[in-house]
């Protein structure tokens, strides 16, 4: 490909998904109809059964799925590593800097009335998370085995707080998964084929590896806060199996535990997340802007946004060699099964502690909660919406 073409793919796929980063509300299940829409339908960047195979590649591997086949279609369209980092920062842009925005003007939020409004994030945080566990059981616990994988998890991380408890529930299911779900196999169709070599997809996985296994002893051995900071959020990012809420109970261990920031300023943030496009995962800016030690603020945002997106984006590079091969193996299928399973388990731990303790304190607040979760099942609102009718009943709640 010609220079100039080349750079006329790029600036393509960043303004495609600069759009997309810019109008796509409602969570990582509405990125993907957003995505088939505008780049399948419209474009026709690639057909249907293809999409359909990346997605499947996207959901099967821990990350944000929306993100990692959003890089993808970058990879596949730009022809290579720079239209993925094209459409990943075009994506990703827009959210995170409205995230960091409110990270940097919330400690001007104080008195009963932004007291309230803060309060009224938290029970949205309520409401989404639990219309989150209420779809991902329908879908991913539809049977004993696995109803029973998901009860395992709750008990697991209830018994064993922080990242040790959800890992251990992650291998749980991963190792139940092979005993008790080793069903009919799911049907596979078409290719995936991407410029990227079998050579480069084994050094990405080693890479992604190596961040993973290093950093815990060199922040041991220096006492670095940024490498500590950094740590956290790729071993969250590293995790998230079953979708973007699931990032929630993870940061919750990493960042909440130690002190870094406030329940009350966590649950807050993830509440406003929901308000808005693009991906959930945006959260990790706010979370480093806020952060109590050093770096946070610009620096803070910038580490563990990129931390927090890096391995997922590293899995599936590493992968798109070998998927096709991968993806007709009965144990890996029935493994994520069980992964999956428990991932309904840790999050449903999660809708307790923290949420529900931190948010629910009042008659009222229940009331409130269940009317979000009401609205945002059966009414099926945007949940941008509800964000800013909870936020407002918060807020007038004060003012009465």
């Amino acid at each position: 490909m010609s220079g100039d073409a080349s750079e006329g793919r790029l600036s393509e796929v960043f303004t495609a998904f600069l759009k997309l980063g810019l109008t796509s509300f409602g969570g990582p299940i509405a990125h993907l109809g957003y995505f088939r829409d505008e780049l399948v339908v419209r474009r026709k960047w690639l057909d249907e059964t293809a999409y359909a195979d990346l997605v499947a590649l996207c959901q099967f591997l821990p990350g944000p799925a929306s993100s990692q086949v959003g890089f993808s279609l970058g990879i596949l369209r730009g022809n290579g590593i720079l239209g993925g980092l094209a459409a990943w920062v075009a994506f990703t842009t827009p959210s995170a800097l409205i995230l960091f925005a409110f990270a940097m003007g919330a400690a001007a939020l104080t008195g009963p009335v932004a007291e309230g409004f803060l309060h009224g994030l938290k029970l949205v945080a309520v409401a989404v998370v639990a219309q989150a566990i209420w779809g991902m059981a329908r879908s991913l616990t539809p049977d004993r085995s696995r109803t029973g994988i998901a009860l395992a998890a709750v008990a697991i991380v209830m018994l064993f707080a922080g990242s040790f408890g959800q890992i251990a529930a992650i291998g749980l299911g991963a190792c139940l998964g092979l005993w008790l779900c080793r069903g009919d196999v799911a049907p596979v169709s078409g290719h995936l084929n991407f410029p990227v070599s079998r050579r480069a997809g084994i050094i990405t996985l080693f890479l992604f590896a190596a961040l993973l296994l290093i950093p815990p002893f060199v922040v041991t051995a220096t006492g670095s806060q940024a490498l500590a900071l950094f740590d956290a959020f790729y071993r969250s990012g590293a995790l998230v199996f079953g979708g973007g809420h699931v990032v929630l109970p993870l940061l919750q261990a990493q960042v909440v535990t130690p002190g870094w920031v406030s329940n009350e300023a966590f649950l807050a943030g993830y509440g406003l997340a929901q308000a808005v496009p693009g991906p959930l995962f945006t959260f990790a800016a706010y979370l480093g802007a806020v952060m109590g030690p050093p770096p946070n603020g610009p620096a803070g945002a910038a580490i563990a946004l990129v931390a927090l997106l890096l391995p997922g984006m590293l899995l599936v590079y590493g992968m798109l060699p070998f998927w096709d091969a991968m993806r007709t193996r009965p144990a890996a299928q029935a493994a994520m099964r069980g992964t999956n399973a428990a991932v309904v388990g840790i999050l449903g731990a999660a809708l307790y502690n923290p949420v529900w303790t931190s948010a629910v304190l009042t008659p009222r607040d229940f009331a409130l909660a269940l009317t979000g979760f009401l609205l945002l099942t059966v009414w099926k609102l945007p949940p941008w919406i509800v964000v800013v009718l909870l936020a407002g009943a918060g807020t007038l709640s004060q003012l009465i």
